[in-house]
């Protein structure tokens, strides 16, 4: 018998309709908070995801072929949830590694050779939530440590109308951290670039112990990168987000970008 109308399909049919339609009304609600466009854009693409398998189960009704597709596609679908789920719960605890023996040790009183300040976003002149957050890190931990240089990393994008590099510079110097003791690296955009330019701007005994400063979502894919770069040893400062649906947003997306740097780029170079 053919089943034409909602509520004479498949209750798996039914479920996968209805989660394409949370999905939607997700992703509009998700447009109207500032700084989780991933997240709005993730739950289109899950809704579209729904609909195509909604329409391969309608489909296999009628041929054998389709059916066949529509399990492929249903594997397929739960490994990558599966390893982007395992790749999360990395992401997660290298943000909230703890970097000192004892496991009571704030970073900020951890020594280091050198700092490194990675860049984010810049509002024309204005530090993004995320810049910002690192920039109150990065005055904190060289206030603790007087005696050591620091390169902030970061160059110019679209709209922005200053360097992230040069944006970290005003606002440091302006709370007191000697200029002297301040690097500005302006090339670099991504994060790739941020640490391969800012290695090459200190001397090599400068590399024994590296001071990180960036979010907490962020240290993960940084240690990856690190490990290729050579430094001794990396001491974790990181800076968190103020609201908590912007640290998800952001802890989300950097599940696709680990994925993005170790599997899809090595893949296509």
């Amino acid at each position: 018998m053919n089943e034409h109308t909602f509520f004479e399909w498949k209750r798996s049919e039914r479920l996968t309709a209805a989660l394409a339609l949370a999905f939607c009304l997700l992703g509009l609600g998700l447009q109207r908070l500032p700084g989780v466009g991933f997240s709005g854009k993730l739950s289109w693409g899950l809704a579209l995801v729904c609909l195509v398998l909604l329409g391969l189960s309608r489909l296999s009704r009628r041929h054998r072929g389709w059916k066949i597709l529509l399990r492929i596609a249903q594997i397929g679908l739960a490994a990558l949830v599966l390893g982007l789920s395992a790749v999360e719960v990395w992401v997660i605890r290298a943000g909230h590694r703890d970097e000192s023996s004892k496991g009571h040790q704030e970073n900020d009183a951890l020594p280091a050779d050198a700092v490194l300040v990675l860049g984010a976003g810049v509002n024309g002149t204005t530090p993004s939530v995320a810049l910002q957050t690192r920039i109150d890190a990065a005055e904190r931990y060289l206030k603790a440590h007087p005696d050591i240089p620091a390169v902030l990393s970061g160059g110019q994008g679209p709209g922005e109308d200053i360097s992230e590099a040069r944006a970290m510079y005003n606002a440091l110097t302006a709370r007191g951290i000697d200029p002297e003791r301040l690097i500005l690296e302006e090339q670099s955009a991504n994060t790739r670039q941020n640490l391969q330019n800012s290695l090459t701007l200190l001397p090599d005994d400068y590399h024994k112990t590296v001071a990180i400063v960036t979010n907490d979502f962020h240290m993960g894919r940084v240690r990856l990168l690190l490990n290729a770069a050579g430094p001794g040893r990396v001491v974790q400062v990181p800076a968190k987000l103020p609201w908590w649906w912007l640290s998800a947003n952001y802890y989300l997306r950097e599940s696709f970008a680990v994925v993005n740097d170790q599997v899809v780029r090595p893949l296509l170079a």
